[in-house]
């Protein structure tokens, strides 16, 4: 049996007035005090327009027009919920400053959320390693993995193991790009040579000679062609909904993470296009991690994209899989929708 929750703490408006004046972004609901800290730069409206709101009430955005959210706001809102509002003066609390994200790691009313589990909401444990919890969810997997939550998680028992799934994200261009830069040189120095022909697989008799100024080309292809494959491994293989009675199946789709493929072309002709593919990996991999923790500025092409990306991951889970471009979601008729509580601010 789960353990009974603590009581909830509380805070006068003046206390949540020096917390706003600290640099914490914190909102209510009623009488109910939420830190949106950690998540003013995940906001799918915009992190300007949370921080505007910080102090206020927010039950009109959740409850209608003109900042209306998805069925599972309320819900998802409860993870960062950090006690109650004392006194007469809730309407009194103004804006002051921006998110300060210190104030959850040191903030000891914001521990109780981490440690007290809900198994009726959270459906697992979040203090122990997920990766053996979540093939026992079955047909409640497919819901719960699509659901955001911004707390620790940990995957595995062992430390060793549990260190070697994390990584600073500059690890990814300082082991790829060198690799990029080395089949690069490596198939130019190829073409110079004169002697690359397509279809010798084939025939002997109609084999077409490639020029070296077809590297730029064939690298670009490679770029451009890593962009469709992530968007069919994004919306296929990671928002594949695996049997819900099978465990393994559960946990393989919950720790994959990509895939490879084989190109039937000559070695210096497919090493091209791969190497093309691989810088598109890595820019993938980069705008990804802004998109999630980056602050791009408004009305830039980032900025659409951040939003594009989070409605995804807050409300359309079976739209929006571009990531690095919106391309393929305008060929494929995947775009998220316009609704006014996705709009941005």
């Amino acid at each position: 049996m789960a353990p009974a929750p603590p009581p909830a703490a509380s805070f006068s408006p003046s206390e949540v007035q020096r917390r706003l004046a600290a640099g914490a972004c914190w909102v209510r609901r009623g009488a109910r005090l939420y830190d949106l800290s950690s998540f003013v730069r995940h906001h799918p409206g915009g992190e300007q327009l949370l921080r505007a709101r910080a102090g206020q009430d927010i039950s009109a955005d959740l409850d209608g027009p003109p900042h209306r959210h998805s069925a599972n706001a309320r819900r998802w809102l409860e993870q960062y919920y950090v006690g109650e509002l004392r006194g007469e003066q809730q309407g009194s609390m103004e804006n002051e400053a921006v998110a300060l994200e210190e104030t959850q790691k040191t903030d000891p009313a914001m521990e109780p959320r981490f440690k007290v589990v809900d198994w009726d909401k959270d459906l697992v444990d979040w203090r122990k390693p997920l990766l053996w919890q979540v093939g026992h969810l079955g047909e409640k997997y497919d819901e719960w993995v699509h659901q955001p939550v911004t707390r620790p998680i940990r995957l595995f028992h062992s430390d060793l193991i549990e260190g070697l799934s994390k990584t600073v994200w500059y690890s990814v261009p300082i082991i790829w790009v060198p690799l990029v830069l080395y089949l690069s040189w490596s198939y130019y120095r190829t073409f110079a040579q004169g002697n690359v022909r397509l279809f010798t697989s084939f025939t002997t008799e109609y084999t077409v000679a490639v020029p070296k100024s077809m590297f730029p080309g064939l690298f670009m292809l490679g770029t451009f062609l890593w962009s469709l494959i992530e968007y069919l491994i994004h919306r296929f293989l990671f928002h594949m909904k695996p049997p819900s009675d099978s465990y393994y199946l559960i946990m393989l789709h919950f720790v994959m993470h990509g895939q490879h493929h084989k190109l039937i072309l000559p070695e210096a002709v497919g090493g091209t296009v791969f190497a093309g593919g691989l810088l598109g990996y890595v820019l993938y991999d980069m705008t990804h991690y802004y998109l999630h923790f980056g602050s791009p500025h408004k009305g830039s092409y980032l900025y659409s994209l951040k939003a594009h990306h989070v409605k995804h991951h807050f409300a359309h889970q079976k739209s929006g899989f571009g990531i690095s471009t919106k391309l393929w979601d305008y060929c494929f008729h995947t775009l998220t929708p316009e609704k006014p509580h996705l709009k941005t601010q």
